[in-house]
């Protein structure tokens, strides 16, 4: 029986990217609520809530093991722990609420405050330990019209959608109530379709025009000496590429060139030059680690055809492990870390978000890889006209991965009415306008660029205002009312 909830926390899990089969999701969590015993010990309700996590979190998060296939002969064997790891310890955010629903309240009413604790669960994933909000329930909507709820509720208003829909049906005791759940679920839904259906309106693009650069270099071979600098020229060459009319800002991704910003060699004058040919007022933006007091920072730096570097904005939210190893300040201090201490450093964090006023091309915020999945990142104090993203979705995959990180950048635009625009090494690089609809893309493991004007922002929405506080006030009277429903259920007994 215990197996039953696993599977279906993995079919849970084929509403992310790229299957995006949001009726799976709700479908799968309305078995595991029904499947839950009403009267079920708060152990038995965290131990069933974790298998089913476990599934979940297992099936949308197989990509992490991707990286330790980079050089499989040196870290291949730790790829299956590095998955089991990730997803149980995901799937204890699932566990704590079912034993938390367990013990604040009794009967059906249990499944509503699971709902509720679920929530905030989603919610508080994106804050424990850094955060790590990747495959919320609500993602299962990216590229839905229902995701322009996001507008006014962010990812978390999402995944409060799809816990109602699959908690109305589980509430009824006879199968006539539980269809007649299901009904207004449906409804609900198809209210939520429409509403979005309907937001269609949009600004005007831009006049500027941004030239999204794709090398295609596999994380495998990337900086193997013999192509280091054929990706390097690749990029060039898509720079300098004419066309009319010419570009004002070329796009490279992260990491993109193979020197240091503070030892360039002949580095900038080559992408100078490459740049010149469409204009003198032409920018290049491109990803690049650079050395500051002792110090690495993954890093996107702006250059002029003058090679003038006029903007710096350093990675402020690292992968911890990935970029960074945890405690390792402490670490660096202490006999532990004896020869280890260079790998231990890994890159330092930037001081945070910052906007650049790149002049007619307008204010930009900044993103790179990893920063685009927190939303907190994009609500700054002075409103950007459009966002920025460098990434490096190499190290994600060809399966999930990459077009997990996609469908999250589209939800971003949608929760604060801005245009995103995103450079991959391997792609999927696009303009994403301000409602998270693409419109213009380079496929996965595809080589070229592509040139698009930048496309209007809306003014700024009830999300990019307020945040996740609306969503947590509902939380707590969810939960506040099946504590009380709880209470009476225990009298009548």
């Amino acid at each position: 029986m215990t197996g039953v909830y696993g599977g279906l926390g993995v079919l849970a899990a084929a509403g992310q990217a790229p299957l995006g089969w949001w009726w799976m999701s709700i479908a799968a969590l309305f078995a595991i609520m029904l499947a839950l015993p009403m009267a079920g010990s708060t152990r038995a309700w965290a131990a069933r809530m974790w298998l089913a996590g476990t599934g979940n979190f297992g099936a949308s998060l197989f990509w992490i093991v991707e990286p330790f296939f980079i050089e499989p002969e040196i870290h291949g064997w730790m790829a299956p722990f590095a998955l089991i790891l990730m997803a149980g310890g995901m799937a204890l955010f699932w566990a704590l609420s079912g034993a938390l629903a367990a013990v604040v309240t009794h009967g059906r009413a249990r499944l509503v405050a699971l709902a509720g604790i679920m929530l905030g669960a989603e919610l508080l994933r994106g804050w424990v330990f850094t955060g790590f909000p990747w495959a919320m329930l609500g993602h299962a909507f990216v590229g839905t019209p229902v995701m322009q709820i996001a507008a006014l509720a962010g990812a978390g208003g999402l995944s409060l959608l799809v816990l109602v829909a699959a908690t109305l049906p589980a509430l009824g005791v006879t199968w006539p109530q539980r269809f007649l759940g299901a009904g207004l679920a449906a409804g609900m839904l198809g209210l939520g379709w429409l509403w979005g259906s309907a937001q269609t309106s949009l600004p005007d693009d831009r006049a500027e025009i941004v030239r999204l650069a794709q090398p295609n270099a596999p994380q495998a071979e990337k900086w193997q000496e013999d192509n280091i600098f054929r990706f390097f020229d690749r990029l060039l060459d898509q720079t300098a590429f004419p066309a009319d009319p010419a570009p004002d800002l070329v796009l490279w991704p992260e990491t993109s060139v193979p020197f240091l910003l503070e030892y360039p060699g002949d580095g900038l004058t080559m992408m100078a030059d490459a740049a010149q040919l469409h204009g003198n007022d032409t920018l290049l933006g491109f990803g690049v680690q650079r050395l500051e007091a002792d110090r690495f920072f993954n890093s996107l730096a702006v250059l002029t055809t003058d090679e003038e570097i006029t903007h710096i904005y350093d990675k402020h939210h690292l992968v911890p492990f990935g970029e960074y190893i945890p405690f390792s300040d402490w670490l660096l201090g202490t006999p532990i870390a004896g020869l280890a201490g260079q790998a231990l450093r890994g890159y330092s964090p930037g001081p945070g978000p910052v906007l650049l006023d790149l002049g007619s091309l307008g204010t930009v915020l900044p993103l790179i890889c990893y920063e685009s999945i927190f939303p907190r990142h994009l609500r700054t104090t002075e409103r950007p006209d459009w966002v920025l993203q460098i990434t490096n979705d190499a190290w994600f995959g060809e399966i999930t991965g990459p077009f997990q990180h996609l469908a999250q950048a589209r939800l971003r635009a949608v929760e604060q009415g801005l245009p995103v625009l995103r450079a991959a090494n391997t792609g999927v690089s696009a303009v994403i306008d301000a409602r998270g609809g693409i419109t213009a893309s380079l496929a996965l493991n595809e080589t070229g660029f592509l040139d698009a004007r930048i496309p209007g922002a809306l003014p700024a929405t009830p999300y990019a205002r307020l945040g996740d506080w609306p969503l947590i006030g509902v939380l707590a009277l969810t939960i506040l009312g099946a504590f009380s429903a709880g209470r009476l259920s225990r009298r009548r007994y």
